[in-house]
C-alpha cells in the first residue's frame, strides 16, 4: 500500500474542510441574496403599484374611456422602468406600458391575476408571454366602494435582477478566492506546525536507528510531543548503554576465542553455525566471513565431526573423537562436542539451543610420535646390522675360525668395519644430540665468516672420495660473499651434502658447489649433482633421521641415515633452512638458506 507523508494527508483535509465551508458559506449566502432581492423586487413591485392604484382606479371608475387608462400606463411605466398592466377583473387588457392594450390576448389565467382577484396578492416569476423574456410580476386588485374594478400588475425583467446579483454574486466569489487563498496558506502553516515536531521525531529515530544514540530529541511546545521526546531520550540512553555493555562482552568473547589456538565451532538446534573463531576456520579450511548463520554441512564437508555433532544432539552428553582432514596435507584433529545451554536466571533450568565441538590440533603430536616410533625401528634396525654382523663373526671365531690364520683376520677386518660403522652411527646420534641442544645454550656464536672459504674447506675434506671416483667439482662463489655463521658447523654441513653427492654420483660426472646472495637477501648454498635424482614423494621427508629413500643401496654405500637430519639442524642454529629439488633421472640440489647476510668487504 502506498504511503504518504502526514503534511500530505493532514493538508488536503484541513484545505478541503476550509474550501467546502467557504463554498457552503457562499452558496447560502448567495441563495440568501437572491431571495433577499427577489423579496426586496417584490416589494418595490408593491409600492409602485400602491402609488399608482388610486390614479388608476379612479381612471377605471370613469367608465369605457380606456384609452386614458393605457396613455396612463405607458406614460407612467417608463420613466419608472417598470412595466405597468392594467386587467379588467373578465381578463381583459385595458392598459400596458410596453404592448397596445388591444393587441393582447385575455390575461385572466396568468397567476398573478388570479392571486389578485382571490385577495391574496404576491410575486410571481415566469416568463412573459408578451415579450418572451422572464419576468417578475407583482398584482393587486383595483376597489371602489367594496367592488374591483380591475387589476393593477407592476413586472420588471429578470435579467436585469440576475444582472445585479450577478455583480454582487463576483465580489462574492472574489472575497471567498482571498479568503481561500489565506485558508490555504493558514491550512499549510497548521499542517506543518503538527508534522513538524513529528518528523523532528522521525530524524531522531533514524539516528537512533543508525546507532546514534548521543543525538536528543527537542522537547517542542506540545505537551505531548515533549512527552514523547524525553521518553525516546530516555529510551536512547538506556540503549546506549546496553548496547556498550553488549559491545563489551561480544569484543571479550571475541578477543578470547580469536587468541584461542584451539579452535570452536557453535552451531543451533538447526544445525546453523553460531559462531566459528578463527582458529576453528583455519583448521578446518572454512571461510571465517561468511560461516556463520549458514548450515554447518555447508561449512564443513567432514562426515566424522558431522557425525560428532549428531551424537551429541541424540545422546546429549559430551562426544570425544579424532577427526583426519586431507586438504591438502593430513592433519589430526582431536574434537570434543558437548551440548551448548543458553544462559538462565538464578533457578530456571537451562535451555539446550545447541552443541559446541572444541578441536584440537594433534598433528604436529601425531607426527612426532610417527617420527619416535620410526626412530625407535629405524635405529634398532641400524644397530641390529653390524651388532648381529659382529657378533656372528666372533661366535664363528670362538668355534674354531680362530685357528686358521686367514679366515681369522678376514673375519676381524669385518668385525672392525662394522665396529666402525656401528661407531659412525653412535657419532652421528651424538651429534644430533649435541646440535639439538645449542639452541638452549648460549656459547654457540655466529661470527661474520668467508663462504668460499668454508666451502673450500668442506670439497678438501671430500676431495679422496672425489678423486676415487674421477669425479670432478665445480666451486662457484664470490670472495667476498660473508654471512654470520659457525664455521665449523656449516663446514660439516656442506661436507655431508658433498658428500652424498658424492655417493649417488656416477663416475667421470661434475658436482656444482656454488653460493649467492637472492634479491631476497638471504645466502644460498647449493650442491648440485647429476646423480639418480630422488622421487617426490620422498622430499618431505629426506631430512628425517634415518629416513632411506633406498635402504639397501644406502647401507651398501655406508651411509647411516643421519646426515641430512644433521644438516637440518645445523641450518636451524643459523636461523635458516635446508631445502631439496629433485627429480627421478635428473640428479638433485640440495640448497642451504642463511639469513641475515653481513656487508661483503674486499678479499685481504
Amino acid at each position: 500500500m502506498h504511503k504518504r507523508r502526514l503534511l500530505w494527508q493532514l493538508f488536503p483535509v484541513y484545505l478541503l474542510t476550509m474550501l467546502l465551508t467557504l463554498l457552503a458559506a457562499g452558496w447560502y449566502g448567495s441563495r440568501t441574496l437572491k431571495e433577499f432581492y427577489y423579496e426586496k423586487t417584490g416589494g418595490n413591485l408593491m409600492s409602485r403599484a400602491r402609488l399608482l392604484e388610486e390614479e388608476i382606479t379612479r381612471q377605471l371608475a370613469k367608465g369605457e374611456d380606456y384609452h386614458r387608462i393605457d396613455d396612463l400606463c405607458e406614460r407612467l411605466g417608463g420613466p419608472a422602468s417598470t412595466r405597468l398592466t392594467v386587467i379588467l377583473p373578465n381578463g381583459r387588457v385595458v392598459g400596458d406600458s410596453e404592448k397596445p392594450a388591444d393587441e393582447m390576448e385575455n390575461h385572466a389565467d396568468r397567476p398573478e391575476i388570479i392571486a389578485a382577484l382571490a385577495g391574496t396578492p404576491h410575486p410571481s416569476v415566469r416568463p412573459s408571454d408578451t415579450l418572451g423574456i422572464d419576468m417578475m410580476y407583482v398584482a393587486i386588485p383595483l376597489e371602489r366602494d367594496g367592488r374591483v374594478l380591475g387589476v393593477l400588475r407592476t413586472s420588471v425583467p429578470v435579467m436585469s435582477i440576475e444582472g445585479s446579483l450577478r455583480a454582487v454574486r463576483w465580489q462574492v466569489a472574489g472575497g471567498v478566492l482571498v479568503v481561500a487563498i489565506l485558508a490555504a496558506v493558514a491550512s499549510w502553516f497548521l499542517a506543518r506546525r503538527i508534522t513538524q515536531p513529528l518528523e523532528q521525531l522521525k530524524r531522531g529515530a533514524e539516528q537512533f536507528a543508525r546507532g546514534d544514540f548521543s543525538h536528543r530529541l527537542p522537547t517542542g511546545d506540545s505537551v505531548e510531543v515533549a512527552a514523547l521526546s524525553e521518553t525516546m531520550n530516555q529510551m536512547a540512553a538506556e540503549l546506549d548503554a546496553r548496547l556498550r555493555t553488549v559491545i563489551r562482552q561480544r569484543n571479550e568473547v571475541e578477543a578470547v576465542l580469536s587468541s584461542m589456538v584451539e579452535g570452536v565451532v557453535a552451531v543451533d538446534q538447526r544445525h546453523r553455525v553460531i559462531t566459528l573463531n578463527q582458529a576453528g576456520a583455519r583448521l578446518l579450511t572454512a571461510n571465517f566471513e561468511t560461516a556463520r548463520g549458514r548450515s554447518l554441512e555447508e561449512v564443513v564437508r567432514n562426515p566424522r565431526l558431522l557425525a560428532l555433532v549428531e551424537s551429541v544432539f541424540s545422546e546429549k552428553e559430551a562426544v570425544e573423537d579424532e577427526i583426519v582432514l586431507y586438504d591438502p596435507d593430513e592433519r589430526y584433529l582431536h574434537a570434543q562436542g558437548t551440548v551448548l545451554r543458553d544462559m538462565e536466571p538464578p533457578g530456571a533450568r537451562p535451555g539446550e539451543i545447541g552443541v559446541l565441538v572444541v578441536l584440537h590440533d594433534v598433528t604436529q603430536l601425531r607426527r612426532l610420535e610417527r617420527v619416535r616410533r620410526d626412530f625407535v625401528a629405524n635405529v634398532s634396525h641400524e644397530l641390529r646390522t653390524p651388532i648381529t654382523s659382529i657378533k656372528g663373526f666372533v661366535e664363528t671365531l670362538l668355534d674354531g675360525a680362530l685357528q686358521q690364520p686367514d679366515d681369522a683376520v678376514r673375519f676381524l677386518s669385518i668385525v672392525a668395519i662394522q665396529t666402525d660403522r656401528l661407531n659412525a652411527i653412535i657419532e652421528d646420534l651424538l651429534t644430533l644430540s649435541r646440535l639439538e641442544q645449542d639452541p638452549q645454550r648460549t656459547d654457540l656464536t655466529l661470527e661474520p665468516g668467508r663462504i668460499r672459504e668454508i666451502l673450500e674447506s668442506a670439497v678438501a675434506v671430500c676431495e679422496p672420495a672425489v678423486t676415487e671416483k674421477d669425479l670432478t667439482i665445480d666451486l662457484t662463489c664470490d670472495p667476498g660473499l660473508q654471512a654470520n655463521v659457525n664455521a665449523a658447523l656449516l663446514e660439516q654441513a656442506v661436507v655431508n651434502l658433498v658428500g652424498n653427492a658424492v655417493k649417488y654420483s656416477d663416475q667421470g660426472q661434475t658436482i656444482h658447489v656454488e653460493a649467492e646472495q637472492v634479491p631476497s637477501g638471504e645466502i644460498v648454498l647449493r650442491v648440485r649433482d647429476h646423480g639418480c635424482g630422488i622421487a617426490r614423494e620422498h622430499l618431505p621427508r629426506l631430512f628425517e633421521r634415518f629416513y632411506r629413500v633406498d635402504k639397501a643401496r644406502s647401507r651398501k654405500l655406508g651411509g647411516t641415515g643421519l646426515g641430512l637430519a644433521i644438516v637440518k639442524h645445523i641450518m636451524q642454529l643459523h636461523g635458516g633452512r635446508a631445502t631439496v629439488q629433485s627429480e627421478p633421472g635428473e640428479g638433485s640440489i640440495f640448497s642451504l638458506h642463511l639469513p641475515h647476510p653481513v656487508e661483503a668487504s674486499e678479499p685481504a
